[in-house]
């Protein structure tokens, strides 16, 4: 007979309880202890399994207790008993007990048990079994890895409790675009330093700890197991663009944006801090110490200031004041002073620091590109003043303009966690909690680390409205360097065979539009062929997105009937997708001997703790903004060859109106007066910058950098262009094209793209648009306009290197003063070609070309025009000049080298 036995809802105080066995029991022998994660595109799946035998003379209750982060929903447990199985499944909490209720007398709970611990809870059972008796439990749980600080971070606690002969444990990382790094590390011991082997290759990682029997072992001769403490995997994945990762799954979508190498947004920052009685000791030393870090970390483009309080609030400065060596030195020494005492005055502090928010932005003081944002820090709940939570919450929200943030930080437990996560998300900001322990301070800085760095502000991510529905969150107030936004949802049924999002966000300075594709069935092709994989990511993981998403609204709803609403989403979601929530318990249930057995693992919500991560509520996406480009007539979009080409006609499809530089380097320049293309080519050494438009005038300078062949061919390196650098002084704005990436540095800030994806880019006067693995445009001043055309080349060709063309529309119009070895050609100088005759190559004429004073040899010829089909290119019919365009540009060439790529030519 088997007696299930209840350990319901408990809370244990303090940090013993994470000591705690996995493995319950006297006279038992724990056969195995085995931890397996699968984790793929950022989601986790995790199963722990052990095996145990009841080997002493007598019946006893052996108990199973598994740690697992907050963050994670249990979505299967099982338990075998003898034979006996029994199975878990999900219902809403009120009918799980009651149908617990009905077998109390035999079956009894199961429970999770909350613990004080910084992102750990417990599961625990246990069994009654007779003497002999073989128990197998299986706990499934999976969670969505939160990328921090630039990593993703997978969290697993193992305490066997005892010597096991099987203690292994996998995780398992498949990631399709790439691992960037991966490692491992536990708190086990030196003794454990060396057991984890990690197997890496580019798109999958397996880390395995396996210690032998010996190995587990406190001492040589002990019986205790020294397997007490935690294994942690970190890992970050490769990102080729900006533009983030789309993939579909399973009939549902996941885009991941997480961009980088942009410049940080400037921050205007007012810290709140408590300064009450309760903040006195260890609380104080390590604030006050982690305010002195923080401080420190802004830069002179920040401004902030200071409120501390207990039963008032006092300002270290009315106002914001920029962050200033001197100013920062000042804002410490007040800190370092402050002595807490008398009571908590919330309300106030914060209303003082809204105030000093909108009352810098209505002096226009505050950059309209910049983020603000108060930070509060309190450890305890309101003494004085106002002290009612909820009209707390109604006072700052009425104040607080869309463009302020307020971020909560809570230490210990003495405060309502759930008041502060509530007032943070009704103002775009989150909550954390801080312990108060000996590394307080460290947490305090960890936590400003994550907000240090904004890098976009107001981002939407938009899919077609006819190709997806359900889509979650996909409007963001602010995105984190080192952070990651998703946004999820299901495939509406179509013959699409890509999907495509479309994101639009604002930088330092600069408006991005940045479009992504994927293959509908391209990722699930591969998923089938990969043992280790978790199939099913995707549709959980937008369950899961959607069910805290869900629970966050709730918490913010201001009715008892829109909270029912919301729960009966929650619910119908969880049974579905089989997660244990606040609103719903697994049922265990199994037959011994014809009799129903039942217990039940239940998720409590405790409101001091709060009950899922602190996410913005769910909101209906706006219509889809696809890119638009308006690029002018003369750029022409890249595409494959038309058949008459493929045949091999060999015709001119686009009109020689065009201007250009392309392969080793052969120029092309059209006199529209004359309705002419000349053509030459400039034999010059690597590394050499040559100018190609010089116009103090404008203020624009396009200079372009050669790179050389990786072999000689007929005794002679060929030359490229391997960087263009496009250089307005006006705007401060350069924009350097290379074979890897484009930058575009504006001022100090600095912004780097890869060819990776179609992107967009508004920086005042100019507009940048990136065509993925195509070509670059740049418009200035809707006046000035060039194409920057991208040739790849096999990576192992035993000669040729990748390069770039540049190509300008000849009705850019530049100021009097332009020259360059194109520029001297706005204005055009009169050509004459007479004398016509047969070369040595019938399809090569000969003719006499008289211009700028001087009599040339010229040869008539093509050179192509890579726009549309950069495989071929279309021929362009020119009068070819020899030696370097000798005769036909003012001077030698030698005289349009320069030192740098945003220099402008001096006189020649």
């Amino acid at each position: 007979m088997v007696f299930l036995n209840v350990n319901s809802l408990i809370h244990v105080l303090g940090f013993d309880y994470l000591c705690m066995q996995a493995i319950q029991g006297n006279d038992i022998t724990v056969k195995s202890y085995k931890v397996e994660s699968r984790i793929t595109l950022r989601f986790a799946h995790t199963t722990v399994k052990s095996s145990v035998l009841n080997s002493g003379p007598s019946a006893q209750s052996i108990g199973f207790n598994v740690q697992i982060p907050k963050r994670a929903f249990i979505n299967n447990f099982t338990m075998n008993v003898n034979g006996n199985t029994f199975v878990g499944s999900v219902k809403e909490k009120t009918v799980a007990r009651n149908l617990y209720a009905l077998a109390r007398a035999r079956g009894k709970a199961a429970g999770i048990v909350r613990t004080n611990s910084q992102s750990m809870e417990t599961f625990r059972t246990e069994v009654h079994v007779p003497p002999g008796s073989k128990v197998e439990f299986e706990l499934h749980y999976q969670e969505m890895m939160q990328r921090k600080l630039g990593v993703y971070q997978h969290t697993l606690h193992l305490q066997p409790g005892r010597l096991v002969p099987l203690l292994q444990v996998d995780v398992y990382i498949f990631e399709p675009k790439g691992i960037k790094f991966v490692t491992a590390s536990n708190t086990l011991g030196e003794q454990f330093a060396d057991l984890t082997k990690i197997t890496h290759t580019k798109d999958k990682a397996h880390i395995v700890f396996r210690p032998t029997l010996q190995q587990q072992r406190k001492c040589e001769n002990c019986t205790e197991s020294a397997v007490d403490g935690v294994f942690t995997v970190n890992y970050d994945v490769d990102r080729e663009s900006n533009a983030g990762e789309l993939q579909v799954s399973d009939g549902h979508f996941v885009q991941f944006f997480a961009p980088s190498d942009l410049s940080p947004l400037s921050k205007n920052i007012v810290f709140v801090i408590d300064v009450s009685g309760s903040m006195w000791g260890l609380k104080m030393k390590q604030t006050v110490e982690a305010m002195k870090a923080i401080l420190d970390d802004l830069s002179m483009d920040d401004y902030f200031s200071i409120i501390d309080f207990n039963h008032n609030a006092r300002c270290w400065s009315e106002d914001l004041v920029q962050a200033s060596s001197i100013q920062v030195d000042e804002a410490k020494k007040y800190v370092q002073s402050i002595r807490p005492n008398g009571g908590t005055n919330i309300n106030e502090a914060l209303l003082k620091a809204v105030q000093i928010l909108v009352r810098a932005s209505n002096q226009g003081l505050i950059d309209p590109r910049s983020v603000s944002m108060i930070i509060l820090v309190s450890d305890g709940d309101p003494t004085v003043g106002e002290i009612k939570l909820s009209t707390i919450q109604k006072n700052v929200k009425r104040v607080m303009r869309e463009e302020f943030s307020l971020f909560s930080l809570g230490i210990g437990f003495d405060v309502d966690f759930d008041f502060l996560e509530r007032i943070a998300m009704d103002n775009r900001g989150i909550a954390q909690r801080i312990y108060a322990n000996h590394d307080a301070a460290e947490q305090l800085k960890a936590f400003y680390s994550q907000v240090s760095s904004p890098l976009l502000r107001t981002i939407t991510i938009n899919l077609p409205e006819n190709a997806v529905n359900n889509v979650t969150q996909n409007r963001f107030d602010k995105f984190f360097s080192g952070s990651e936004l998703i946004v999820a949802g299901k495939l509406q049924p179509s013959d699409l065979t890509t999907l495509q999002s479309f994101t639009t966000a604002a930088a330092a300075n600069m408006d991005l539009n940045i479009q992504t594709e994927a293959d509908i069935r391209e990722l699930d092709s591969v998923l089938g062929t990969h043992q280790h994989s978790f199939s099913g990511f995707a549709r959980q993981m937008w369950a899961y997105i959607t069910v805290n998403q869900l629970l966050a609204e709730r918490s913010l709803a201001p009715t008892a009937s829109k909270k029912r609403r919301i729960t009966q989403r929650i619910v119908a979601l969880a049974l579905e997708h089989q997660f244990v929530t606040p609103f719903t318990a697994m049922l265990v249930e199994g037959h011994d001997q014809g009799r129903a057995e039942r217990l039940i693992a239940d998720s409590p919500r405790d409101s001091k703790h709060g009950c899922c991560s602190a996410t913005a509520p769910l909101s209906r996406p706006p219509p889809v903004q696809p890119l638009v480009y308006s690029n002018p007539p003369w750029l022409l979009p890249t595409v494959a060859p038309n058949p008459k080409e493929v045949a091999g006609v060999h015709e001119s499809i686009i009109p020689g109106h065009i201007t250009g530089v392309d392969s080793d380097p052969h120029f092309i320049i059209h006199l529209p007066k004359s309705n002419m293309d000349i053509c030459f080519n400039i034999d010059s050494r690597p590394g050499h910058i040559l100018n190609l438009i010089s116009d103090p005038g404008t203020g624009v300078t396009i200079n372009g950098q050669l790179v050389g062949s990786k072999k000689m061919k007929n005794n002679k390196i060929q030359t490229y262009f391997g960087t263009i650098s496009i250089y307005s002084k006006t705007d401060s704005v350069q924009v350097i094209v290379g074979t890897d990436r484009i930058n575009l540095m504006e001022g100090r800030n600095n912004h780097s793209f890869s060819w990776g994806a179609t992107v967009e880019l508004a920086l005042n006067r100019m507009r940048v648009t990136i065509v993925k693995e195509q070509h670059v445009t740049v418009m200035i001043d809707g006046k000035i306009s060039v194409m920057v055309v991208l040739h790849r080349v096999w990576k192992k060709h035993p000669v040729q290197v990748d390069f770039l063309g540049i190509y300008m529309s000849s009705d850019n119009k530049y100021s009097t003063q332009v020259h360059g070895l194109i520029g001297q050609f706005a204005k055009e100088p009169k050509v004459k070609v007479y004398g016509v005759h047969e070369g040595a190559d019938p399809k090569k004429k000969k003719a006499t070309m008289e211009v700028k004073g001087n009599k040339l040899a010229v040869t008539r010829g093509w050179q192509k025009d890579f726009r549309r089909d950069k495989k071929r290119g279309s021929d362009v019919y020119c009068w070819f000049i020899h030696n370097s365009g000798k005769g036909f540009i003012d001077g030698s060439y030698t005289s349009y080298i320069l030192p740098q790529l945003d220099s402008f030519l001096t006189a020649i």
